[in-house]
């Protein structure tokens, strides 16, 4: 039997010492196959790597030339590399930088590397890498590139990539973690907008969006029917949130309607076109017949409700639309605007085809989950698992 070299979860190589110390005893190959009670051609093959011992012979081996079967037999890790597609931007490398660290996906068919560092500043210090690129140089978005893995594949396979806005869902991974054998949820912030578009690409299982339909009432199913062809998708609530002004506590300068926002002393910083925060802004700037050009700081634009309440906070601007729990965190006031959802888009193939992302949609609808969501601030979990039919039958 020819020994195989797998490169899967744990690749290794056999260190083999059998040779070397049975030469040092003085034992030929057929006295140690006779004391060892097999054949002298075993022994050979063994020597040759042509042949694995089973865990009796190796027993057997080391008990006659009176050491430990390590003595004999070892198992050297190797470099397991698995080839993607790269998502996104690589940092700029400069010659202290040996290492770029990526995660490591597996979406449908596909094999999808993002650089950790479009995570944010602060993620990129807290989520550990899958790899590293074996080649830093700079490559382009798309490109085919090559990937050191620093975890098992099996657990890559398992893991569960989701994009959006909403940072309660790391939240959502940690308990799935905890519970769910070791499954992590790997959120990448990006815009409703932008998150449907890389679900539809086949570079996440999971979009979040927020996109409130003023004209019905209604959250996302409007925009979602527009934009997805057929029903190969399922629609979940995550929760409902309250969207409004983040302001400096105290609101000082008495910020209550978008009108306020018209005026000169007030400085704006605003979210990336096709978020449901820009699309909330500019849907009360038309309402209130005020242009966007009458309005300071509307073309600073920054990528996260956590980044617009961090810049009010810094004084370098006054209002931005957010999530109360934002607001909350960085110690700032909140004018509430609207209540609006945020749904989980995933196709139905996945749901049926990856090893744990049902495990996310059991953990946000269980009682200790919701509870912390809910203590957050600025979050109704009352519909939280509801399925919306996204084609009316």
């Amino acid at each position: 039997m020819q020994i195989e070299t797998r490169r899967q979860a744990n690749a290794v190589q056999f260190s083999n010492h059998l040779k070397s110390v049975r030469t040092k005893q003085g034992f030929s190959q057929g006295e140690l196959a006779n004391r060892a009670g097999i054949t002298r051609q075993a022994v050979s093959a063994i020597e040759s790597n042509l042949y694995l011992p089973t865990t009796a012979i190796a027993l057997r081996l080391a008990a006659v030339l009176s050491c430990r079967v390590e003595d004999l037999f070892r198992l050297i890790p190797v470099d397991d590399v698995i080839e993607g597609t790269l998502i996104g931007w690589l940092p700029q490398v400069d010659a202290h930088t040996l290492l770029i660290r990526v995660k490591v996906s597996t979406v449908g068919k596909r094999t999808i590397v993002r650089p950790v560092a479009d995570l944010g500043e602060q993620l990129c210090f807290a989520v550990p890498a899958d790899g590293y690129l074996t080649d830093p140089e700079h490559k382009p978005s798309g490109a085919s590139v090559r990937v050191k893995l620093s975890r098992d594949r099996d657990a890559i396979q398992h893991a569960i990539s989701v994009a959006g806005c909403d940072p309660a869902i790391f939240l959502a991974g940690e308990y799935v973690r905890r519970h769910k054998d070791q499954t992590t949820v790997v959120g990448w912030p990006m815009g409703s907008m932008a998150a449907l578009h890389a679900l539809q690409r086949g570079e996440v299982h999971v979009a979040g969006v927020h996109l409130f339909d003023p004209s019905t009432g209604e959250s996302n199913l409007p925009f979602l029917r527009r934009h997805l062809k057929g029903s190969a998708y399922e629609v979940v609530t995550f929760a409902t949130w309250e969207e409004g002004f983040l302001v400096r506590k105290g609101n000082p300068l008495s910020i209550r309607t978008v009108a306020d926002l018209a005026h000169p002393t007030v400085t704006v910083v605003n979210r990336e076109e096709g978020s449901g925060a820009r699309l909330l802004l500019d849907q009360r700037l038309r309402a209130a017949g005020v242009e966007s050009t009458q309005v300071h700081g509307y073309d600073r634009i920054v990528f996260s409700h956590f980044e617009v309440a961090r810049v009010i906070q810094g004084r370098q601007a006054d209002v931005g639309i957010g999530i109360r729990s934002a607001a909350q965190l960085f110690d700032l006031d909140f004018v509430p605007l609207q209540a609006a959802r945020y749904d989980l888009v995933v196709p139905k193939s996945y749901l049926k085809s990856h090893p744990t992302l049902m495990h996310l949609f059991e953990t946000i609808v269980s009682g200790p989950f919701r509870n912390e969501l809910q203590a957050l601030g600025g979050y109704d979990t009352r519909e939280t698992g509801k399925v919306h039919a996204l084609r009316v039958v």
